[in-house]
């Protein structure tokens, strides 16, 4: 059995409800603590970056990104709080739709950044943002649909965690699901390869990002095949991942896409910025 801080202690320390496996303090800890620090820095800052948004004036875009990180900051420090709880009686249902919505909106804003970037030159900036909002809407809304009736339409447990080492209807649910993104995120890194490479941003910082969620997505991928296969060890794995994408996405996503904009203290630097962006196919219509 696993070590006792991390994944419980047999007793229920993790899950409240006597089950032998789930997450332990020290797991607790690490996922509290980077989203709790990130929401405090994004409201040190946030004077500051009111004022850039409105002296860039034109930066709707980088506006709307800024406004769904704070909403998904804050309901994935809710989450992250709240999931220590997970198994106390008569509150399942109120984490599982915690789970979901914060699911969602994690969701939304991971597809609708890589659906905007890779509209590149063929659209303008509004209705590049527009259609991104509405697909990425779309799509996160499909995954939240099949998520809440797997759970409350087959009694799927996917957000509650406990003694379901070998549980195939869980695992291969979210070795499915995370095998679609290993092939959503390897495709984009293939692209370049082909024939629409001229359609991508030129943006190293792009590629970086997508290597980044690719690799978390294929590690998180094998926990949970192994966890579909009886192995408990895949707690460990799964459990890091877990960490990496509720503690590190939201400050990982404002350090690759918006700290540059709202740590530049000259806007003749920002106009440089958004210059050099609009070269590799960001933020065209600003320039309008």
């Amino acid at each position: 059995m696993m070590l006792r801080w991390w994944v419980g202690d047999g007793e229920g320390e993790a899950n409240g409800d006597g089950n032998e496996y789930g997450y332990g303090t020290w797991y607790n800890v690490a996922l509290v603590i980077p989203p709790l620090g990130f929401v405090l820095f994004l409201l040190w800052q946030i004077k500051s970056s009111i004022h850039k948004l409105r002296q860039s004036g034109s930066s709707y875009i980088v506006a709307s990104c800024y406004a769904f990180l704070w909403l998904v900051s804050i309901l994935n420090l809710l989450w992250c709080i709240l999931q220590a709880w997970q198994g106390v009686p008569g509150q399942a249902t109120a984490f599982n739709v915690l789970s979901l919505v914060t699911r969602f909106g994690m969701l939304l804003l991971e597809v609708s950044v890589v659906v905007f970037l890779l509209q590149g030159n063929h659209a303008s900036g509004l209705n590049a943002l527009l259609h991104a909002l509405v697909l990425s809407s779309i799509i996160a809304g499909i995954d939240a649909i099949i998520k809440a009736i797997c759970i409350f339409g087959f009694g799927i447990p996917l957000f509650i965690d406990g003694n379901d080492v070998g549980d195939l209807k869980k695992w291969d649910f979210w070795l499915v699901h995370k095998l679609l993104l290993v092939a959503v995120y390897g495709s984009i890194l293939y692209l370049p390869h082909t024939k629409w490479r001229n359609r991508l941003p030129a943006k190293p910082t792009f590629y970086n990002y997508i290597r980044v969620m690719f690799s978390l997505n294929i590690t998180s991928a094998l926990g949970c095949g192994l966890l579909s296969s009886g192995f408990g060890s895949g707690y460990w794995i799964y459990g890091f991942t877990n960490i990496c994408y509720h503690a590190f996405y939201p400050p990982f996503l404002y350090v690759t896409f918006l700290r540059d904009f709202f740590q530049e203290e000259d806007l003749h630097l920002e106009d440089v910025y958004y210059s050099e962006m609009k070269d590799a196919g960001f933020f065209d219509a600003d320039w309008d």
